[in-house]
């Protein structure tokens, strides 16, 4: 691993002082690559481990991951290469770059920029628990400082080769970490069941014992609306994720874009496999307070040890690269619409990628002390307000995309609100849960806070929208064309 992230810097060469060839690669990968690099980028350690615990806490309620999964790539088929396609032609880095240039405020593209920012870092951090259960269940768990020791020397060994290679560093190492993935899942998914009597005596014991302690192992229809919801909330926020977005613009067309969105859904039916590793833990016999060792608690009792040790090595490798994606957008975000906007314009090219490579190493080491020195759960909490906050950018971007309608006012104020409401919802809940109970009269409906906070952002929106235009109040100056969006950069040229 620690090889292919240093050796990518010679791979696919470019200029790696310039911010495109260091956090976009270029824009040149092709189908394959980016195949693994938005499925290395989309389905991370922290998935591996949090989704299977879902399920061997609540049962049919964490299968939620499976649906929102399928529900992404439609809507990546037919929204991201419209983005592709206009940041190509303007050599733009971020979202929030084409958020700059489409309504002309240096203001939206802020807050774009700082919802991606505040979203990323926990998420970054969470993918270090990935390791901390494989550590753990392996007896290196430790304490204090020898405890933490394996994650920092994981994640000084991140930071440098990301420093040096870029997002060429996560798209080579996907491939290693994917291929790893997939064979633990097609060994588990077959192994695990031979060992535990098959998947009729499963799902038998997963119903009995999630029955008695207020699971269900199929979904109750009273859980329907939230479980809806949240997949299609999360559906929508995870395309917006800033790693999401950088993955996706490093790709060399549109129609890679849309070619991968047709060949995505094999990991939503590997992501299938990893959730029914939860009922395969309450089959076995798994009993642990710390939900995260589930899965290797699993590994460990089932499988032989040696491919034990190769699946915590997946689980491990499945961290990095995503962590790595990551801290290369939120330094994209950071250089490009808050340095560059507002601390030095006149700087050149390569200043602006040496900025970005500080701030992604520093953006990696403020993870790794995040989870060092904060507890857990906080990270827990933040990434549960994350998915809320990035689905209030979807006015802004998504829409965005397709009319100038809306006044960029509006879009700010709108995504002010849904802001505010989507925190207060998720603190009203304690940051438990991110499903919020809406009292309609006498009527209580469960639905994800985000979709409550995204519904009152859009009627804002609208709302606004009518009134400013109406007044005609400025609405800035669109850098953009019709034909931006609809056109490959090179076509025209071509014929």
């Amino acid at each position: 691993m620690t090889f292919l992230g240093f050796f990518a810097s010679r791979w696919h060469r470019g200029n790696l002082n310039l911010i495109e060839e260091w956090g976009l690669a270029g824009r040149r990968f092709g189908t394959f690559v980016t195949w693994f690099l938005l499925g290395g980028d989309l389905y991370t350690a922290y998935t591996f481990i949090a989704v299977p615990a879902l399920v061997y806490g609540t049962g049919a309620f964490g299968f939620f991951a499976v649906p929102y999964t399928i529900i992404v790539f439609p809507i990546m088929y037919v929204v991201i290469p419209r983005l592709w396609r206009v940041s190509k032609r303007h050599k733009y880095v971020t979202a929030a770059d084409f958020v700059r240039g489409r309504f002309d405020s240096s203001l939206l593209a802020l807050a774009v920029a700082i919802t991606g920012i505040l979203a990323t870092m926990p998420y970054i951090a969470l993918q270090l628990t990935g390791i901390q259960a494989v550590l753990a269940v392996m007896g290196l768990g430790g304490s204090g400082f020898m405890r933490d020791l394996p994650l920092i020397i994981a994640f000084l060994i991140l930071a440098a080769y990301t420093y040096n290679s870029g997002l060429r560093a996560p798209a080579l190492t996907a491939i290693l970490k994917d291929t790893l993935i997939y064979v633990t899942v097609i060994v588990a998914c077959i192994a695990i069941p031979i060992e535990l009597g098959g998947y009729g005596h499963i799902f038998h014991v997963a119903a009995t014992t999630l029955a008695a302690h207020k699971g269900a192992a199929i979904l109750p229809p009273k859980l329907y609306t939230a479980f809806s919801t949240l997949a299609l909330g999360s559906a929508f926020a995870l395309l917006l994720y800033p790693h999401a977005v950088t993955g996706s613009l490093g790709a060399k067309g549109g129609h890679i874009i849309q070619r991968n969105a047709a060949l995505l859904p094999l990991y939503s039916l590997a992501l299938t496999f990893i959730a029914l590793l939860g009922y395969m833990a309450i089959a076995a016999g798994i009993h642990t307070k710390d939900t995260s060792l589930v899965v290797p608690l699993l590994f460990i009792k089932t499988l032989p040890t040696w491919f034990a040790g190769f699946a915590f090595g997946a689980i491990a490798i499945g961290a990095l690269v995503p962590a790595a994606i990551m801290a290369i957008a939120a330094a994209n975000l950071f250089t490009r619409n808050i340095y560059r906007e507002y601390f030095m314009k006149e700087d050149g090219p390569n200043r602006e990628a040496h900025v970005a490579k500080i701030v992604g190493l520093v953006v990696i080491l403020g993870a790794l002390l995040f989870i060092v020195a904060i507890p857990l759960q906080y990270s827990i909490y933040f990434q549960t307000l994350g998915g809320i906050w990035i689905l209030q950018t979807v006015p802004v971007i998504m829409f965005g995309l397709y009319t100038r309608w809306f006044h960029r006012w509006a879009l700010f104020i709108g995504w002010l609100f849904g802001m505010f409401l989507g925190t207060w919802m998720a603190a009203a809940e304690s940051f438990k849960t991110s499903i919020y109970p809406l009292h309609l009269g006498h009527s209580v409906i469960l639905g994800y806070a985000g979709i409550w906070a995204i519904l009152v952002n859009i009627i804002i929106v609208v709302v606004l929208s009518l009134v400013f235009n109406a007044m005609h109040l400025s609405n800035g100056q669109d850098h953009t064309e019709r034909s931006d969006y609809t056109t490959e950069p090179g076509a025209v040229a071509a014929q």
